[in-house]
């Protein structure tokens, strides 16, 4: 991942559909890595069922409230 975004959370995948949705909402947009996915479409396996939420980071303080609020 480009320096240029910031790791908000990791976690389960019905976490991360959560915090995806309110970020969304505040038209916050963020980015999805799924190492456990990428590494089944290169034809590796993954034990990992984690997913990663990156943001870029001039809307570091507007997510980080908003993750905040979820109570996770």
């Amino acid at each position: 991942m480009s320096p240029k975004y910031i790791r908000l959370y990791l976690g389960p995948v019905v976490q991360v559909i959560n915090i995806c949705d309110a970020l969304e909402q505040a038209s916050i947009v963020p980015v999805i890595k799924d190492r456990a996915e990428s590494a089944r479409l290169a034809g590796f396996g993954s034990f990992s069922t984690d997913q990663e939420v990156w943001i870029h980071p001039d809307e570091e303080k507007q997510a980080k409230e908003i993750l905040e609020s979820l109570s996770l």
